[in-house]
This record gives C-alpha cells, structure tokens and sequence, in this order.
C-alpha cells in the first residue's frame, strides 16, 4: 500500500497534451481561411489580392489589440472557464466564415451560389458582392481573433500550475510545437476538405474541433490540489519550487504568490519590458516564415500545389516540430546540472537559440544550388524561434506572481502582434517594390525580389541576438517581482 502511495502519477502530462491539441486546433483555424480564399473562396465572392490583405491586417491588429486584455480575462475568469470561454468563442467564429456565403446572397437578394459566380467580374453588382463580403469575413475574423488571443495566455498559465519552473520551458515547448504542427496538417487536410465537401464545410470542420476540446476540458482540468488524478507524490513535485531556499524566504517576507498587479502596474517593472522585447523583436519572423515560405518556393519554381512544393513545406515544419521540443528541454540540463537557478537557465539557453537564425542570411544566395538548403536554413531557423518562445514564456513565471501571469503574457502578445503586422506588411511592400525595380534594387549579392527577400532574411538572423541583448540589459539576473 505505501508502494503505491509513493509511486508518482504523471497526469500534468495529459494536461499538456489538451495544451497542444488547443494550440494545434488554434493554428488550424487561423489558417483555413489562408488556404481556401484563393482557390475556393475568392471565385464566389470576386476578390482581388487587396481584398484579402485588408481581411488578414484587420485579424492581425485586432488580435493584438484584444491580447492585451485577454491575459487580464484569463486571471479574472480563471483557467478552467477562461480557457473554456476563449476556446468556443474562437471556435464559434470559425464556423461562422461557414454563413458568409448564404448572407451574403440574402443581402444582395442573389438566389443561388451559380448565381453569385455568375455576376460579372467588374460590374457594380460584383463590387457590392465583394464588399459585403468582406465585411462580413472581417466580422467573423475579429470573433476568431477574441478567442484565438487567450489561447497562449491560458495555456502559460496552466504550465505554470502544473510544471514546476525546471520543466516549464519543456513542457511550453511541447505545447507549443502545436503551432507548428498545426502548420503542417492544415495544407494536408483543409484544401481536401474544400474541394471534396465545399469551403464551408472546411471551416465547420476544423471550427467544431475546438467545440469537442472544450468538452473534454471541462472533465480533465483542475487545479493541481484538487484535481483526483494528482497523487501526493506529483503534487509534492509539482510544488517543488517551494522547497527551494530563495522560494522559501520569498513566502516567508512576501507572500508573492498572493501579489495582485494590474494592468497598468504591470508596466512598472523592467521585467514585464523585458518579456515584451523578446516577443516583439522575434514574433513577426516566425509569422513571416509561416505566411511566405510557401510564396518563397513559389519563387523558386515549386508552388504549394506541386508535390515538390508540398515536399519543401512538410519537410520545413517537421524540422521545426521535431527540433523545437527538444530545445525546451536545454534549461532544464543548465538547472539540474551545473546548478543555475531557472531563469540563468533559460537565458543562457535562449542565447544559444538566438544563434540558430544567423544561418537566415544564407537562405537566399544558397536557392541556387538547391531548393533543400533554404528548406533545412529556414527549418532551423523556425525551430530556433520555437525553442527560444517556450523558454521565454517560461520567464514569465520564473518572475510574476502565478495570478498576474496570463496578463503578462496577453501584453507580450500584443506587442508581438503588432511587430508580426508590420514585418508581414513590409514584406509585401517591400517585395511589390523590388520586383517593380528589377535589377535597379540591389542588396548585397541578389537584386529584384530575391533582394527583398534578402533584406527580411538578414532582419530574421539579427532580431534574436538584438533581442537578447535588451532583455539581458533590462533584467541582467533573476529577480522576482515582490512589489
């Protein structure tokens, strides 16, 4: 009977795979939309390429905007009904993309989907037709964007109740490779579902998954003290840090478990900056990664639709999945073996991903020999950002108080949000330009849109290194928050 007392249960394992499948359901639905407009949707409702880049700039600024209050939701809701209420809200808006359609031909009294394609491109009809659409894709897309942004800021929040900081990073790595793999098994599932059941059904689809999630939540998830799957030994270690000296005296002087920060409180400390730089000098390279390297092979000679190009993406993102999990796993080697606490830990391994992104540079001039190098270059690269974002998450709780953590997050976010708008954005002017330009833009050794893709290639070697530098600057060793 004491044998099996003692014998730990392992079940903050199974709460981190539902952190990976929400993760991997939330990629999926954000890129639904991506996958279907060009070839499925764009012929129903008469769109241009401006008519889906003012669709896509509306959801990547309303996503940040909303990021900075849904950490705040999350610590107000707690985790169990935050995570609950972002997961159906964002469900809800994917399946209603589903609806644009019939209203669409209710409000321009068009009788019939042949009837809609059948309006005749350029005529006043097809401008109303494309505008109403629009705005009602925006609409859906802004309801998406209010439940997508809790995701992160729960899905920390859990890890920090369940993990104890020395596998924290690991455990945010694992749930976190659930955006690249979500990457992955979009372009193999969503582009089958719209041509053999219609592109509406692709949203009702992958939208209803998160509905299933959410059910599954509601009988999985409690907090570690009370949850019937827990037994004393796991929650002995899952508390763990409280044995540690600093974390003793910590309780003893400053009950920091119990410090309540708002918002604008937040702003107040140099750590909070410190997690806002890392997230806003490196977010916008892995969404240009995620949104261009499918038009970068394209470039090449090998689009999305042939099978080399669907050779180039699969094996991109299975570099990144594979590699990045394994990152997560670095600090805790730094802790439990040389002895640093978490957050030198974290710091010194996040230097050593910073330096995985250098290769970026080389991604261009190296597409002559073979499309594969900037394959493998830009997998490593994607793979570098997954593994230094799991740890930089993890610094999160390593400093902040367990109630303020969510919010912390939902501020980093934003500011990564923001700085992936205006990366993505400037890449589309940029390339638009170089292109226009022809051999007359030149940079370094490409000239014309290679050139442009050369500038983007150097900023992603660069922000890393640059990044780590401020947050190093900002906060040179660990020190919690006490107020």
């Amino acid at each position: 009977m004491t044998t099996k007392t003692n014998k730990m249960t392992h079940y903050r394992w199974a709460i981190c795979a539902m952190l990976f499948l929400a993760t991997t359901v939330n990629y999926m639905d954000r890129q639904v939309l991506s996958l279907t407009w060009k070839d499925f949707i764009s012929a129903d409702f008469h769109w241009d390429d401006n008519d889906y880049g003012n669709i896509t700039s509306i959801f990547s600024l309303f996503y940040a905007f909303i990021s900075l209050f849904a950490g705040g939701f999350i610590d107000w809701m707690g985790t169990k009904k935050g995570y609950i209420w972002a997961i159906v809200v964002w469900s809800l808006g994917a399946c209603l993309h589903a609806a644009c359609g019939v209203v669409t031909m209710w409000i321009t009294d068009i009788p019939s989907e042949e009837a809609l394609r059948a309006v005749q491109a350029g005529s006043k009809l097809a401008l109303i037709v494309s505008s109403i659409s629009v705005y009602l894709f925006v609409a859906c897309r802004i309801v998406l964007a209010m439940g997508e942004a809790g995701n992160f800021p729960a899905a920390i929040k859990v890890t920090a109740e369940y993990f104890p900081k020395k596998d924290r990073a690991y455990a945010t790595s694992i749930f976190n490779a659930g955006a690249s793999v979500g990457a992955l098994a979009a372009p193999l599932t969503i582009p089958v579902l719209a041509k053999h059941l219609g592109w509406e059904m692709a949203f009702i689809i992958i939208g209803a998954i998160g509905f299933i999630w959410a059910g599954l939540w509601v009988f999985m998830y409690s907090k570690p003290s009370e949850s019937k799957h827990v037994n004393p030994a796991e929650l002995a270690y899952i508390e763990s840090d409280k044995d540690h000296q600093e974390e003793e005296k910590e309780v003893a002087s400053t009950s920091t478990e119990e410090i309540k920060l708002s918002l604008l409180e937040c702003f107040k400390y140099r750590q909070t900056w410190a997690f806002i730089t890392g997230k806003f000098m490196t977010d916008g390279v892995w969404w240009f990664f995620l949104f261009w390297a499918p038009a970068y092979f394209s470039e090449l000679g090998y689009p999305s639709s042939s099978g080399m190009g669907q050779a180039l993406i699969f094996v991109l993102y299975l570099i990144v999945t594979v590699l990045s999990i394994y990152g997560g796993y670095l600090p805790r080697l730094f802790v439990e073996k040389m002895g640093m606490n978490p957050y030198a830990g974290r710091m010194r391994a996040m230097l050593i991903f910073a330096f995985l992104p250098i290769f970026a540079m080389f991604a261009q001039p190296l597409a002559e020999v073979s499309p594969w190098l900037p394959c493998i270059i830009i997998g490593l690269a994607g793979a570098g950002h997954q593994a230094w974002s799991a740890n930089l998450y993890s610094t999160i709780g390593d400093m902040f108080p367990k109630s303020a953590i969510a919010t912390i997050t939902g501020i980093g976010t934003m500011f990564g949000g923001l700085c992936s708008y205006a990366i993505n954005k400037g890449a589309g002017v940029l390339f638009v330009f170089a292109d226009e330009q022809g051999s007359a833009f030149r940079f370094l050794s490409a000239e014309g849109k290679p050139a442009g893709y050369m500038i983007v290639f150097c900023y992603c070697a660069v922000a890393y290194l640059i990044g780590w530098i401020i947050m190093k600057i900002l906060v040179p060793k660990y020190k919690p928050i006490t107020k």
